[in-house]
């Protein structure tokens, strides 16, 4: 470990003593305890792994714009998660399913969560407007401003990857 290696994890190490109780108490009241001591030390373990560029002037701004980021992702992918299993829950699971059958289906919901989070920003937007809110093309080409052309080369980018997983 060099020397600029030690001084960044000190450093963080400080910051942690100094800060992480705060930011707990600030999470706990957007996402609940439970989560917020999660989100904080991801979002530790984000600053660790990032290179130590500058010193940090700010660290509670810093940390607190991490953590609402990491909140937002999480919330995101709990609303994916529930919109997947409402439509899978009217296709395919049945009342009487196993939780062998549930796990399956969330590993789906993670694959496909990870496939798409690959695509570019626009991709992803488009197929989430059309899968995820029901909307048309032409709705989503004025939503986003884009041609209808670009919505149906995208939706097409975006169903190939889904089909690449083999999961539609």
């Amino acid at each position: 470990m060099s020397g600029a290696e030690f001084a960044h994890r000190h450093t963080l190490g400080e910051l942690f003593n100094s800060h992480y109780r705060w930011l707990c108490e600030r999470l706990s009241r957007l996402d609940g305890h439970d989560s917020a001591q999660d989100i904080a030390s991801e979002t530790f373990a984000q600053l660790l792994a990032s290179p130590s560029v500058v010193p940090i002037r700010e660290p509670r701004a810093l940390l607190i714009t991490i953590a609402r980021r990491l909140v937002w992702q999480r919330w995101r992918r709990r609303d994916l998660e529930r919109d997947f299993l409402q439509a899978l829950a009217i296709d395919d699971l049945q009342p009487g399913d196993s939780p062998e059958d549930l796990a399956a289906t969330l590993q789906g919901l993670a694959l496909i969560e990870r496939r798409l989070n690959r695509l570019p920003a626009k991709v992803r937007t488009t197929f989430m407007l059309a899968r995820g809110d029901g909307l048309t093309y032409p709705e989503i080409a004025r939503h986003l401003g884009i041609s209808m052309r670009s919505v149906s080369s995208y939706m097409q980018k975006a169903e190939t990857c889904c089909l690449r997983a083999g999961l539609e």
